[in-house]
């Protein structure tokens, strides 16, 4: 866990107890409905599920998409209320897909990601701090424990790009990957969906390893220093069918303790998201809304809950969820009135900052 001023940065920490299997449910027991939708305006942040007594209670950081306004970085409480918001400039308002990172960092600053243009750190007087331009970024940034950032480029890639990149706080070019050297071979090579491998998340890991994953392979590799795969899993290997389009899209792996991996799946996968034991790949945990669709992340929280960024189909409403180990809804946020005509809808990722004991 990581304590800065107070705060317990749930995105960087993990619940180490063990979770059954079993589809999850979307009952709301114990959940306390803040507003009615009288209460909000078109294009508003409301919060209509709150259980407080098994939330991860604080405050969670994520990117706005609302059409009709400037893409913004927006801090809300558990009520809904904003408490700091960023808005990107406006020459740099065009530069939000695919994949507007945010990542707050623990000397209370914000690094985000503007796809095509750069990656940017943003203190909360609005102050940008520091900021690496390279056109081939897309979808995610870390910032690393020695100071380094670490992304990904996966927006209309190529074979001989260079992927996964490490720079140092100077801008210098110190790590790269590219999938080439691997994977431009059957039933890889040719592929061609926004990009060849379409990679949209990296993690550097304790052992120095990276943790890379390939949408359109369906895979989530783990890459050495020298640039070696290590360990992969195939994601379509979870179930018993190939989905109609062909790949279940994973996003946002994170690894647990134990060895564990929890990820996004998509389209007709039986669950939108799913825990597996890296060893063995079995199941540990299991989740599915009904109507749930373009599922982008899900992060583990330190009481044990999972929070959730997707798209309802039917209201198609943007929200961002926080569900038990049972698959209770115990809090949630949406987008009022906006149709997330989008198709990952008007969030893509979001962090929960706890309260610190």
């Amino acid at each position: 866990m990581v304590k800065k001023l107070g705060l317990l940065f749930c995105g960087l920490s993990f619940f180490a107890g063990c979770v059954a299997l079993g589809e999850g449910t979307e009952e709301m027991g114990g959940s306390l409905a803040l507003l009615s939708p009288s209460d909000v305006k078109e294009g508003e942040l409301a919060v209509d599920v709150y259980d407080p007594d098994r939330a991860c209670n604080g405050t969670t950081l994520f990117a706005d998409l609302c059409p009709g306004e400037p893409p913004r970085i927006v801090e809300v409480d558990m009520s809904g209320a904003i408490v700091w918001e960023f808005v990107v400039p406006p020459a740099l308002s065009k530069h939000r897909d695919p994949g507007f990172d945010v990542e707050a960092l623990p000397n209370g600053n914000v690094l985000f990601v503007l796809p095509g243009n750069g990656i940017y750190e943003v203190n909360r007087g609005g102050k940008i701090v520091w900021r690496h331009l390279d056109p081939e970024v897309s979808h995610d940034a870390d910032r690393l424990p020695n100071g380094n950032t670490l992304y990904v480029y996966g927006d209309n890639d190529r074979v001989g790009d260079a992927h996964v990149k490490e720079v140092d706080p100077s801008g210098n070019l110190v790590w790269s990957w590219s999938a080439g050297g691997d994977f431009n071979v059957e039933p890889y090579r040719g592929i061609d969906r926004q990009g060849w491998t379409h990679i949209n998340a990296v993690t550097r890991l304790e052992s120095g390893n990276t943790l890379v994953n390939l949408r359109n392979f369906d895979l989530t590799v783990e890459v050495n220093p020298q640039g070696d795969v290590v360990w992969s899993f195939d994601w379509t290997r979870l179930f018993n069918q190939i989905p109609a389009r062909g790949t279940y899209d994973p996003h946002e792996p994170e690894i647990l303790p134990g060895d564990r991996l929890l990820v996004c799946l998509q389209w007709d996968t039986p669950y939108q998201v799913a825990e597996v034991d890296r060893d063995s790949g079995a199941l540990l945990w299991t989740y599915h809304r009904n109507g749930l669709r373009t599922a982008r992340d899900g992060d583990r929280l330190p009481n044990g809950n999972t929070l959730i960024v997707g798209v309802l189909r039917g209201e198609e409403e943007s929200v961002i969820f926080e569900v038990t180990p049972e698959g209770e809804i115990v809090w949630q946020l949406k987008l009022a009135d906006v149709p997330a005509w989008r198709k990952p809808g008007w969030f893509y990722k979001a962090e929960r900052i706890c309260r610190g004991e």
